[in-house]
């Protein structure tokens, strides 16, 4: 139950950007993203294109504090953009911050938007955008209606990050309404059905203390969701709900429809 390395991290990135440019080829790029409300899937792309340049911006420059990110947070001036301009300027992006992390290294010092003990650096940002680059894949493949087909070790590294920054102490204060969740007996079981034995895909998210707490195990809880390992990420990112086809249910429902309109740790 190893999470990927570093330069593991640093090759998805670039990796997953050629999956998501396969998916672009001759696209609608009008079409809205159901996963994020308000965006085209133009918008989307330049969205993530733009925050690997910041982020290639960060590693480069070693940036004790964050540059500007305003070119990829405000997305109202795109659209109309055909998918072979968007092509090579994707494929761009990846690589500055790839080629950035390369250079750094995995023990280089800069800022992140984490506390101090929570996140290092160039380790960070390599984790961070290989799994943003995912789930945003994603969210193109469902907006085009592409099939989206995900690697196992990915996957878990995905799921085990999310977890990991969703509990930190500090999300309270950028979510004051996740101590809602806190309270006794509420426990929720994610089991992955498609995993063999040894992958250890199964979590357990407690929330029965004074912190939201997780662990890779298998437990009985208030609340457990069964499905294939892609099928659980995309749920716990909320990029596809939790009651459809494909997706079992067991116990208390209700407590995990509370978690899931609260979680996030943007």
């Amino acid at each position: 139950m190893t999470r990927l390395r570093y330069d593991r991290h640093r090759a998805e990135i670039v990796a997953q950007t050629d999956l998501l440019r396969s998916h672009i080829k001759g696209a609608d790029l009008s079409r809205p993203v159901p996963s994020c409300p308000g965006w085209t899937v133009n918008q989307l792309l330049r969205h993530l294109g733009g925050a690997q340049r910041w982020a290639a911006e960060i590693v480069r420059g070693r940036a004790s504090a964050p540059p500007p990110d305003d070119f990829f947070r405000d997305l109202s001036g795109y659209a109309g953009e055909d998918p072979a301009e968007l092509d090579g300027w994707l494929a761009e992006g990846a690589g500055l911050l790839a080629d950035a992390l390369r250079e750094a290294g995995p023990d280089a010092e800069m800022w992140t938007p984490l506390p101090e003990n929570a996140g290092r650096g160039s380790t960070f940002f390599a984790r961070r955008f290989a799994h943003e680059t995912v789930i945003h894949r994603a969210d193109a493949a469902l907006a085009l209606g592409v099939e989206y087909v995900l690697d196992e070790e990915v996957a878990l590294d995905a799921l085990d990050e999310w977890l990991e920054l969703g509990s930190l102490p500090v999300m309270f204060e950028y979510h004051p309404e996740l101590r809602e969740l806190l309270g006794p007996g509420r426990t929720l079981h994610f089991h992955a059905t498609d995993t063999a034995p040894e992958a250890q895909a199964e979590w357990v998210v407690d929330l029965t203390g004074e912190a939201i707490e997780w662990r890779r195990a298998h437990e009985k809880s208030a609340v457990a969701l069964r499905g294939p390992l892609t099928e659980l990420l995309l749920t716990v990112y909320r990029r596809r709900p939790a009651h459809r086809d494909g997706i079992e249910i067991l116990g208390d429902a209700e407590l995990l429809d509370f978690w899931l309109d609260r979680v996030s740790f943007g």
